[in-house]
């Protein structure tokens, strides 16, 4: 159940404008109600699991009907869903291809699905990951808007993003045609487990490094090579 104004418990909380989606910053939640009083708007609660909670500055009517909708369209709709994976301690540069992708997906038409996924020690600081995706929210907003707000589920957080009409979206993160990021695939992928990247050694050895290896294995001693 949705929690509107007066009905919100957290203590604080991370407020957005539902109109800019802009971020207003943390705040207590009187604080959020005196705002959006003063819009003659109401404070609807839309990521209750975040932390701290995420809340929108909104028309609570206006905000009922887009809900309800977006998931009609979605019904009728069979559009693709993309998905890019994050991780929270993502590197700076790894973290602008990721956002090169979404903004490229985005910007045909798909609806994108943003994974950010905890590895290790890194499960026990979810505040991290939510402020991560926050900061998406954010990079992404001149080409789409929040469907579903980040939510977590076990080792991983996603949320969802549609794209804004053509004449709305502004890229700002062009990416290159030569590169490529890993972890970007269809909603057909959906099902399958989150598990963590297990990071794989690649040795090159030369024709005469496996022959002498193969030689040893065999119990045989070394041929001598000129110049050993």
């Amino acid at each position: 159940m949705t929690r509107v104004n007066d009905r919100i418990r957290a203590p604080r909380i991370r407020v957005v404008d539902g109109n800019s989606h802009q971020q207003l910053g943390v705040m207590t939640v009187p604080e959020a109600l005196q705002l959006a009083r003063q819009r003659g708007l109401d404070l609807v609660e839309v990521s209750a699991d975040a932390k701290p909670p995420v809340c929108k500055i909104v028309d609570y009517g206006k905000y009922k009907y887009e809900q309800s909708k977006n998931k009609d369209k979605t019904k009728h709709k069979g559009g693709k869903v993309k998905e890019v994976k994050f991780r929270a301690n993502i590197s700076e540069n790894d973290y602008m291809i990721k956002l090169q992708h979404a903004e490229e997906f985005l910007n045909e038409n798909n609806k994108l699905r943003v994974v950010l996924q905890f590895r290790g020690r890194e499960g026990a600081h979810p505040e991290i990951g939510f402020a991560r995706m926050m900061r998406i929210v954010e990079d992404l907003k001149t080409m789409g808007h929040l469907d579903m707000p980040p939510r977590q589920a076990g080792r991983a957080i996603s949320m969802a993003l549609s794209p804004l009409p053509a004449n709305q979206r502004q890229r700002r993160f062009e990416k290159p045609k030569h590169e490529y990021v890993e972890d970007v695939h269809d909603d057909e992928d959906e099902d399958e487990e989150l598990e963590d990247d297990h990071s794989s050694h690649i040795h090159t050895l030369t024709l005469e490094a496996v022959l002498d290896e193969m030689e040893e294995d065999n119990g045989r001693p070394k041929k001598r090579r000129k110049g050993e």
